[in-house]
């Protein structure tokens, strides 16, 4: 769920704030009533020993026996509203605890308010602590008038902290159970939202994908609610009719120019070929000069033928004249035709095949076109001197054909793109840019394969790979 960029973007920049939001709440509202409840208790205690009512009880029995002294307190304690809600401890001017509500014997340590009242000029002492068996306690010391600079004792009351503390501890839980409750409803709900956006964009993405590579006749799914996705879904279908409608008028024309190009092409070739043989002046110039005019005719001409399969592969129309014919037998002519070439330009050409036959169903016309637009490529890229080698390897189901050269190679980030179409890795060399593209589609449909390795500077090999057992012609297979 949260591997996708913008999964990503909502997580860190709304699911964490919103997080960090209710933390701080919860921090707020557990603070706020834990101080409420603590201040309440504090004033709760501070109204119990209020000190002019403690000097009127105990005026005049300061200065008494400490008998009368107890007695008086022992009257204090029957007759104080206190012990309703709190302990109460009185001490006498020696420091020592003569009564205690509840007619135990009291615990004088840890008695930190009482230490805070004694120096306080209020005589007053307030504290929160733990009583010796561990309960948590709030207590309230308030000192008596002094006489003469000396202590005349002092009241000390006491509540228990612990119902109060259950409740700051069950309200704090909901606190935190309900803030819980609160995150996973944005999380859960703002996933719905998020996945109601990522999804389609994925989609979008993988159909856009698909239209880059020229397969127009994809579609994105149209949601039936109307939002900017939907918008940007029908915008993205109606470019691609607009850009099939395009593709299809430019295959048409070229189609249609490449056709008539043919047959003047056809002429002049035809023509300056009929001039070559009738020459008898012996005029090396016009000789020179009709070759150039034959060869780069048939430069032309296969430019042409290379253009018409891109018009019928562009269009799904390149169909195959199947029929059973040797595949290595197709290889050696197409090496024979190079021979001659090879001796031309000075370069080496050596083929190595076995001595067995290799048959398959397809078309031998297009399968030998193959064979010349690689060798007519490493040509091409070969220098003078250089080495061309073709090589087949027979196995048990497959024929790998292997023509590799050594000549400028192609460089490595120019290597995954030079089986697309008009794509040129050296544009200083001759050619239209599409006939691996064309070579591609025709092993394609004959359930092979065509694959590019180079190195830079060392060579280039191109491999091809037949299977010797393919599908009958109803299977997929074109037929003209």
């Amino acid at each position: 769920m949260f591997r996708s960029g913008l999964t990503k973007r909502w997580l860190f920049s709304t699911v964490l704030v919103i997080a960090a939001i209710l933390a701080v709440f919860a921090l707020i509202v557990i603070r706020s009533v834990h101080d409420y409840y603590y201040d309440y208790a504090e004033k709760r205690l501070q109204a119990l020993g209020q000190s002019g009512a403690l000097a009127d009880f105990f005026n005049g029995y300061t200065d008494l026996s400490g008998d009368g002294f107890s007695e008086r307190a022992g009257e204090y304690l029957h007759s104080s509203t206190a012990l309703s809600v709190a302990e109460v401890w009185i001490y006498n001017g020696s420091d020592e605890i003569v009564a205690t509500s509840t007619g135990f014997e009291a615990d004088p340590s840890g008695n930190e308010d009482y230490e805070n009242a004694r120096t306080s000029p209020s005589g007053r002492g307030l504290s929160t602590t733990y009583l010796a068996s561990g309960e948590r306690v709030m207590a309230l010391t308030v000192f008596l008038p002094k006489t003469g600079g000396q202590s005349n004792g002092a009241v000390r009351y006491i509540v228990s902290l612990e119902d109060m503390q259950n409740k700051l501890h069950v309200f704090t839980g909901f606190i935190v159970i309900l803030c819980l409750f609160a995150f996973v409803l944005v999380l859960v709900s703002g996933s719905f939202f998020i996945r109601s956006i990522v999804s389609p964009v994925k989609k979008i993405n993988q159909v856009t994908r698909k239209i880059a590579m020229g397969e127009y006749s994809e579609k994105v799914q149209v949601m039936h609610h109307y939002d900017e996705i939907t918008e940007l879904s029908r915008s993205i279908n109606e470019m691609t009719d607009a850009l099939a409608k395009t593709d299809r008028m430019k295959n048409d024309f070229v189609s249609t120019v490449s056709h008539e190009l043919r047959t003047p092409l056809t002429a002049i070739k035809g023509w300056t070929e009929t001039l070559i043989e009738l020459n008898d002046s012996g005029d090396a110039t016009l000789v020179e000069g009709l070759h150039v005019i034959l060869s780069e005719s048939e430069r032309l001409y296969t430019m042409v033928e290379e253009l018409l399969d891109f018009s019928r592969m562009e269009s799904g129309r390149m169909t195959l004249r199947l029929q059973r014919f040797d595949v290595l037998a197709e290889l050696e002519e197409a090496v024979d035709v190079m021979t001659e070439r090879a001796a031309r330009e000075g370069k080496h050409l050596e083929c190595t095949v076995p001595e067995t036959a290799a048959p398959i169903e397809g078309d031998p016309d297009r399968i030998k076109q193959v064979f010349v637009n690689l060798l007519d490529n490493a040509f091409k890229y070969t220098p003078v001197d250089g080495y061309i080698r073709v090589t087949a390897v027979l196995e048990k189901t497959v024929l790998r054909v292997l023509i590799a050269d050594t000549g400028c190679g192609i460089a490595p980030e120019a290597l995954p793109h030079v089986k697309e179409k008009f794509y040129k890795a050296n544009m200083s060399v001759k050619g239209s840019g599409i006939g691996l593209a064309v070579s591609d589609e025709i092993m394609s449909l004959h359930g092979g394969s065509l694959q590019i390795r180079s190195v830079l500077n060392e060579g280039t090999q191109a491999e091809l790979v037949f299977p010797l057992e393919l599908p009958d012609a109803d299977g997929g297979k074109g037929k003209s």
